[in-house]
């Protein structure tokens, strides 16, 4: 590398462009942002070439939406071991086993909006309502009621929900008709997830009686 370049590492440019260092990764691994390898195989940007694609390149795109899942279930693992679940009064109530199984829940998640996004009409709504099953069957097997069961759920869902609009925000796609869609394909996705919970809360409390 020549020594009169100015050279940016990963977190350097990530500043420079004003987005997470996670973005700046995702643009440089589908070939939108000019980067270089060291001999050791670390990202290395010019600055000068960083500039340029600011001014010319980085123009309001869509992304497919298996990297926005990808990229926004990479937020939601940094949010959720930020210590945010430790302060959940449901989550306090849970042993070990049933605290790995919430978390690994949350990732399911992701997974399952990733397929609700590339899919449409009956199939999206199948697979949320036996999202909503499964949830209901971890809440009664941890003993939450079905309100501490709801929570845990809203909260995975809030977090879903802040990592893709963030991942929205750092791409810069359009908050317009792109912005719409993604928010109508999440609730509508989460609201049959959460009600085929309290179905499934009520119908065995029903077979209980």
């Amino acid at each position: 590398m020549p020594e009169n370049e100015k050279w940016l590492n990963l977190s350097q440019a990530a500043e420079l462009l004003g987005v997470h260092p996670s973005t700046v990764r995702l643009w440089s691994d589908k070939g939108l942002l000019p980067v270089h390898r060291t001999q050791g195989k670390h990202r290395r940007y010019r600055r000068s070439e960083v500039e340029l694609w600011t001014k010319t390149a980085r123009q309001p795109r869509s992304i497919e939406p298996e990297s926005v899942v990808q990229h926004a279930l990479g937020r939601m693992r940094f949010q959720i071991g930020e210590g945010h679940l430790e302060a959940q009064p449901w989550y306090q109530k849970l042993d070990d086993e049933a605290r790995l199984q919430y978390r690994q829940s949350g990732r399911g998640l992701m997974q399952g909006l990733a397929n609700c996004l590339a899919s449409e009409g009956e199939e999206a709504i199948a697979e949320a309502r036996s999202f909503g099953y499964e949830y209901a069957s971890l809440g009664r097997r941890c003993k939450l009621n079905h309100i501490e069961a709801t929570q845990a759920f809203i909260f995975f869902r809030n977090i879903l929900l802040q990592a893709m609009m963030a991942v929205y925000q750092e791409t810069r796609i359009p908050s317009g008709a792109a912005w719409g869609e993604m928010l109508h394909k999440v609730h509508a996705f989460t609201d049959q997830i959460m009600l085929s919970l309290l179905e499934t809360y009520q119908a065995f409390e029903n077979n209980h009686r």
